[in-house]
Order: C-alpha cells, then sequence, then structure tokens
C-alpha cells in the first residue's frame, strides 16, 4: 500500500484536518500528545522558534510512529535546509510569505523529485521505515504524500492568490492572519471586513484550482469553526505554549475560585 498522509486523506475526504503548532516542545512526546488530543499534525515552527535539525527529525520520527503528519515551517522557499528535512521524516512543508507565483514555484521544486520539481534523491527514508525499495517507486511515493503549504501573510500576496493557487505541485493555501493583518495597516482586528473579504478570497483561489485553503492565528473556537464550514480545511488549533498557558491558568484559577466559595 502506498505512504498516505493523514492531512490529504482528511482534506479530500472533506474533513478537516487539524493541527498542533509547535513552539516550546523538543522531544517526541508533543507527536504522541496531538494524536491523543485528536490532531491530525503537527506544525514545527521553525520560522519563529529556534530548533537544530536533529531535534525536528527526532520529533518527527515520533509522529510517523502514531500517525501524526509531521510538518514544518522553514523560513522560506530559499531555505535550503528543506530537503534535508523531508529527507529525514517530515512529510509536509509550510512556506512563509509566499507573494509571488515564481516564489510558489521554488516552494514545489525545492519540494518536490523530478519531474515535478528538483529535490535530490537520498533513499533509507524514515517516512518507509528504512527499507530498501527502488527508487522510482520512493519518489513517486513521497511527491504524492508530501504536503505543500504556500502562506498568504501580505497584499501582494493576496493580490496574486488566484495565480499562486494554479501552480501544480501546491496543496494549500494558508492564511496567516496575524502577519496579513498587520501588513495590512489592521493589526489584531480580527474581526471585520477586510479580512473576512480576504479569507473568502483565498477560499475561492483554492476551490477553483482544486486546491485547499487554510487558515491559522485565529485563536478562538468558535471563529474557527465559522470559518471550516466557510471552506477552510487546513487549521492550525493553537500552540503547545497556548495550551499549556490555557490550561494551566483555568486550573489554578479554578482552585482559587473554589478555595473562596
Amino acid at each position: 500500500m502506498d505512504l498516505q498522509n493523514p492531512v490529504l486523506t482528511r482534506m479530500r475526504a472533506g474533513d478537516v484536518a487539524m493541527g498542533m503548532n509547535v513552539r516550546i516542545a523538543r522531544s517526541g512526546d508533543i507527536a504522541r500528545i496531538a494524536a491523543t488530543t485528536g490532531h491530525d499534525f503537527i506544525f514545527i515552527d521553525g520560522q519563529h522558534a529556534i530548533f537544530d535539525p536533529e531535534t525536528i527529525s527526532h520529533i518527527a520520527q515520533a509522529a510517523l510512529g502514531v500517525g501524526v503528519a509531521p510538518m514544518a515551517r522553514v523560513l522560506g522557499t530559499d531555505d535550503l535546509s528543506t530537503p534535508q528535512l523531508l529527507d529525514n521524516g517530515i512529510t509536509g512543508i509550510i512556506f512563509p510569505d509566499v507573494n509571488t507565483v515564481e516564489q510558489a514555484r521554488k516552494a514545489v521544486a525545492i519540494t518536490k523529485f523530478p519531474p515535478v520539481g528538483r529535490r535530490s534523491v537520498g533513499g533509507g527514508y524514515p517516512q518507509f521505515n528504512h527499507r530498501s525499495m527502488p527508487i522510482a517507486d520512493a519518489t513517486r511515493q513521497l511527491n504524492a504524500s508530501t504536503v505543500v503549504v504556500c502562506m498568504i501573510e501580505t497584499p501582494e500576496g493576496l493580490a496574486n492568490v488566484e495565480e499562486i493557487a494554479k501552480v501544480d505541485g501546491i496543496d494549500v493555501l494558508h492564511v496567516g492572519t496575524n502577519d496579513l493583518l498587520v501588513n495590512m495597516g489592521l493589526p489584531g482586528k480580527f474581526v471585520g471586513p477586510e479580512l473576512e473579504t480576504a479569507l473568502l478570497r483565498v477560499i475561492a483561489a483554492a476551490k477553483v484550482n482544486n486546491k485547499f485553503a487554510g487558515l491559522g492565528g485565529l485563536r478562538d473556537i468558535a471563529s474557527q469553526a465559522a470559518w471550516v464550514k466557510r471552506g477552510m480545511s487546513f487549521l492550525t488549533t493553537q500552540a503547545d505554549i497556548g495550551f499549556i498557558n490555557a490550561a494551566a491558568s483555568a486550573w489554578t484559577s479554578g482552585v482559587r475560585k473554589a478555595i473562596t466559595d
């Protein structure tokens, strides 16, 4: 049976794939927690947090073992660590700040093997439990199961989203709402016609081109659910640090309230 990516499986079935941002965790235990809490993928944030490649590989291989897709956000479409991450267990790459068709094509080229892209062949991939297999079969399966995510985070990216969506090899157009709003001169304005119009535009561009639309940055359940109903298929729920802060704060405040009641 060919490799299956739970993110693609969910989205192609018409469901939403949910992922946990990983910012502070540095062990494979976070992948097990993601699986236990109903997440389909982990989003290892190599853009805003500092990870060494070996740590990313350990987390990725733990994720593979529990059926969670290990994905990593890199520094950009020119990040030369991208193929190395894929060779060592990562099954999806999130490219930030994709503004042009050229950048989108570079994302595909660095992520996919020929004839789709220009990724170099390694071998002994953890996705196949390091077993030996024909190169043609391995590259075909890895191309089919590796998720390419282009983040739309600027007015320029939004203006070009219809053309970006046409690029073969891209799977997800993912809106980084925080950066998009900051770059629009509307920091933190999560409620308003500007963001709504932008999100609907990305959803429409994805749908017309058989891609999926993704949502990040909105951190309340009601908003996330509402946008999934409107067409978002790839959702980052919360970061590990956010989950810890929320649960710990609720617990301590709950105990103090119970003491005084």
